[in-house]
């Protein structure tokens, strides 16, 4: 592939955005012959087609596609550059955009990210939800600085990223004090035939938990199964059933959705992971992140 020329991808860019090459013309108020020479000239040099047309528009390849996700970045961090140069003010936020795998209790993100409003440095915290895969894809191109797992990056994944374990918690199952006053105080047997919600049994946290259960000899009546768990939270707290959460966050969690303390399982110990590009970190917002992490919050 030959030098990369910015303005032909800005003008693919612009098409992409758009739509069409008419409507790209009148963005950049230019000839759609002169964009579609350009167009020609960037797809000539990457040696593959961008965009194919579909009935009256035009939508990307698959070599478009990966381009156009690049190229979002490049633009977007070019205005952000600009905006940020032309400001007077001394204190424009950096920007800190984390990734947060949906499984993890939002009350442990915020934990874990906190310290990051405490810098010196102003820096603006920009988090997204996903599954671990689609995140770790935006870490690969550099969408985001850093992903908070429940889990390790997956063997065989093909993303340059390390794992950088923060610390982990025993879980507990709580109820809404409705539910709670009905069962007796014989835990793990009170969870025996009683209404749970449980995370979906894609996770690691459902294998421990079924496991768990397995050894105890209890059955549960799993009257819900949730990917999110704020969701999993909400329903607890309309007291539909028990719910799981991080034993290190009871306190909150009995405050939060007003529930009580059923018991611990001191055996099934949830793990939490910063993930970055980098082995060695070095964001300062990233490294706040894992020493507070460590040091005060997470460590069992």
């Amino acid at each position: 592939m030959r030098h990369l020329n910015y303005n032909h991808l800005l003008y693919f860019w612009s098409v992409a955005q758009e739509g069409s090459i008419a409507k790209a013309s009148e963005t950049l108020h230019l000839t759609p012959q002169t964009i579609s020479g350009q167009l020609k000239l960037l797809e000539e040099s990457i040696g593959e087609p961008l965009l194919q047309r579909m009935g009256r528009g035009l939508v990307l390849t698959d070599t478009g596609r990966v381009v156009h996700q690049y190229a979002d970045e490049i633009f977007s961090l070019g205005a952000e550059l600009t905006q940020r140069i032309k400001s007077k003010q001394p204190g424009v936020p950096m920007a800190l955009n984390v990734g947060i795998v949906n499984s993890i209790p939002k009350l442990i993100a915020y934990h874990i990210l906190e310290p990051v409003l405490s810098l010196a440095e102003n820096i603006r915290i920009v988090c997204w939800e996903n599954d671990l895969d689609k995140l770790l894809g935006d870490l690969a191109v550099h969408r985001l600085d850093l992903v908070l797992s429940d889990r390790a990056i997956p063997a065989g994944l093909n993303v340059k990223a390390y794992g950088h374990e923060l610390g982990s918690s025993s879980v507990s199952f709580f109820a809404h004090h409705s539910l709670y006053e009905q069962l007796s105080d014989d835990f793990p047997r009170c969870l025996d035939g009683a209404p749970i919600l449980m995370p979906i049994n894609t996770g690691a946290l459902r294998r421990s938990l079924d496991n768990w259960f397995e050894q105890q000899d209890i059955i549960p009546n799993i009257v819900a199964e949730f990917d999110d768990s704020a969701l999993l939270k909400a329903f607890g707290q309309a007291g539909v059933g028990l719910f799981p959460a991080p034993t290190v966050i009871a306190s909150q969690v009995e405050q939060m959705y007003n529930a009580r303390l059923v018991g611990e399982v001191g055996d099934i110990k949830e793990r939490f992971f910063a993930i970055s590009p980098e082995r060695k970190l070095k964001h300062p917002a990233v490294l706040s992140v894992t020493q507070a992490a460590r040091n005060h919050f997470l460590a069992d």
